[in-house]
């Protein structure tokens, strides 16, 4: 087993910019997170953004930038969230997946559509 990858399109629902990204996929991480570069071709101004202090995978604490709303393209299926800005490159954690009802298949690094529902996405609301 390795690292999974996944070809996204990122989208500013505002003025419609995109930008196509190839994102490392972690089930074990929960936000959709984006390097700063990133964020400012896509138009945000990260001096005017709100912060979020997050816990990283070594236990420290960091204030970073939260951009949004971002629109995650992959396939057929897109979601609508906020991000946080930091690292050196895209990540797309559980809560864009289970939006996109998407499911990732570590044993052969692929993220597919839940086949349970391959035309329409579906989620839990109870």
């Amino acid at each position: 087993m390795g690292l999974t990858y996944a070809d996204i399109e990122l989208e500013n629902v505002w003025d419609k910019r995109r930008f196509p990204a190839h994102a490392l996929v972690d089930s074990g991480a929960v936000f959709m997170i984006v390097p700063e570069h990133m964020a400012l071709q896509l138009g945000f101004d990260l001096t005017e953004v709100g912060r979020r202090e997050v816990i990283l995978a070594d236990g420290s604490r960091r204030a970073v930038p939260m951009i949004g709303p971002l629109r995650v393209h992959f396939g057929d299926r897109y979601c609508d969230l906020s991000a946080l800005v930091f690292g050196d490159e895209p990540l797309m954690g559980a809560v864009p997946m289970d939006m996109m009802d998407l499911v990732l298949h570590p044993g052969s690094q692929t993220l597919t559509v839940n086949p349970e529902s391959p035309y329409l996405p579906v989620a839990m609301a109870k």
